[in-house]
C-alpha cells in the first residue's frame, strides 16, 4: 500500500476512477488512526496513550491497486468535499 500526501492521494484517486469508469469499482474505506504502524503487545494494551490529535487514514483500492493518506479531523469535511468533486465519482441520474 502506498502512503500518499493528499493533493497527490486526490489525483491518483482520480486516476483509479478513470480507469475503472467503462468495468471495475473503487472501493474507499476511512477509519480512525493513532498514528502506530505496528501492533503493542498485549500487556501494555492498558497503559496506552490517546494521541493529542485525532486523524482518519483512508484509503481506496481497485483490488489491483491500493492507495492511501492520512487526513487531520478537522480536514475531513473539507478532504470529503474535494473527493466529491472528481470527474467519474458520481454517476449521474436518470430522469
Amino acid at each position: 500500500m502506498v502512503l500518499l500526501e493528499s493533493e497527490q492521494f486526490l489525483t491518483e484517486l482520480t486516476r483509479l476512477f478513470q480507469k475503472c469508469r467503462s468495468s471495475g469499482s473503487v472501493y474507499i474505506t476511512l477509519k480512525k488512526y493513532d498514528g502506530r504502524t505496528k501492533p503493542t503487545p498485549r500487556k501494555s494494551a492498558v497503559e496506552s496513550v490517546e494521541p493529542a490529535e485525532n486523524k482518519c487514514l483512508l484509503r481506496a483500492t481497485d483490488g489491483k491497486r491500493k492507495i492511501s493518506t492520512v487526513v487531520s479531523s478537522k480536514e475531513v469535511n473539507k478532504f470529503q468535499m474535494a473527493m466529491f468533486w472528481i470527474p467519474g465519482l458520481l454517476k449521474p441520474t436518470e430522469s
